[in-house]
């Protein structure tokens, strides 16, 4: 059944992260090998959102455009609510964790969303999915520039050793948006390819990402990042991400009810305000950080990513049943029905 793919494959994907952290752990690039493999790296990064430009229909862009007042709910939820709660909740939740893993922790809450997932989930929940691909879209375009600023308000006051600034956001540009509008602007003439080559364009995709974790990885080795991270930070590390995701998931579906939304739009609203992207957090993060601190920075966004993985799977296949069960309908109503985030 194709709803059953996003519970697979994730898991499938959740190994091979785990492997390269290790291998980056036991055996990080060093010197030459590291001056060879961090360029390639970076043509991964260009590699992956040019896939992400040229898989993207404009069409369904167009259509879901014109709900605003969604778009404009899930981008107050990914850069606004986020960065908010990562400052009010730091004096409960930073104990748990150490200080450079809650830079990590601010840095997760400026990222924007993630697509594929979101737009999955919304798809399996049957929510507004034409929504969910440009709300998500939009989040991960502005993101390119937001982003940076976010960062260098939260994290470089904070001495987390990161380089935002118009520089950053201009490296941002031409590794990220550039080779997105490229993909986007072949999209007419390389589509179909893409269509019949999708699973093997499956494993370049999550290939770029894990190439890019052992590079950060491996630079963060080098400079003692496992050194200077106790067990117990990682399992304090946790719970903060489940604490940020449970939060971000009360308040967006409360939220998307309260301004009377139909049903289809709370679950674009749900899983779209409560993501964060992997794929474009760990590409930020190696442009925007150094040394240990891009270890640190990314840790907390991949240990979120499978919480949210996991959670949302849950959440959307009770939507989905629920739906065909006939206890809830997408199509506008008066009194729209609760989200239930439980």
């Amino acid at each position: 059944m194709p709803r059953a793919k996003p519970k697979r494959l994730p898991g499938n994907f959740t190994l091979a992260l785990v492997a390269t952290v290790i291998a980056a752990s036991l055996l990080p690039c060093r010197g030459h090998t590291a001056v060879s493999v961090n360029p390639i790296a970076n043509i991964a990064i260009g590699l992956l959102f040019f896939l992400h430009g040229a898989k993207l229909p404009r069409g369904a862009i167009v259509d879901g455009a014109r709900h605003w007042r969604l778009h404009l709910v899930v981008l107050l939820s990914t850069f606004v609510l986020f960065p908010l709660l990562g400052f009010a909740l730091r004096p409960v939740l930073a104990p748990l964790v150490t200080p450079a893993l809650y830079m990590g922790v601010l840095f997760l809450c400026t990222l924007p969303s993630t697509v594929q997932s979101s737009i999955a989930f919304t798809s399996i929940a049957k929510g507004n999915e034409p929504a969910a691909v440009c709300s998500a879209s939009a989040s991960s375009l502005i993101g390119i520039f937001i982003t940076p600023l976010l960062v260098s308000v939260t994290l470089t006051k904070q001495n987390a050793g990161s380089s935002a600034s118009l520089n950053g956001i201009w490296d941002i540009v031409l590794q990220i948006l550039m080779p997105f509008i490229a993909g986007q602007l072949l999209r007419p003439w390389i589509a179909a390819s893409l269509e019949r080559g999708m699973p093997v364009l499956r494993y370049v995709d999550q290939g770029s990402i894990l190439l890019i974790v052992y590079t950060a990885f491996s630079e963060a080795v080098n400079e003692g990042l496992w050194h200077q991270t106790p067990v117990a930070a990682l399992g304090g590390l946790v719970v903060v991400d489940a604490v940020l995701l449970m939060v971000a998931l009360l308040v967006t579906g409360f939220t998307a009810k309260r301004l009377g939304f139909n049903k289809a739009d709370q679950v674009a609203i749900v899983f779209c305000g409560s993501k964060k992207g992997l794929a474009s957090g760990i590409s930020m993060a190696k442009v925007l950080f150094s040394g240990p601190t891009v270890g640190a920075a990314v840790l907390p966004l991949m240990l979120f990513h499978q919480i949210q993985l996991m959670v949302c799977a849950v959440l959307a296949q009770h939507w989905h049943t629920r739906y065909t069960c006939g206890e809830a309908k997408p199509q506008a109503a008066s009194k729209p029905a609760a989200v239930d985030v439980r």
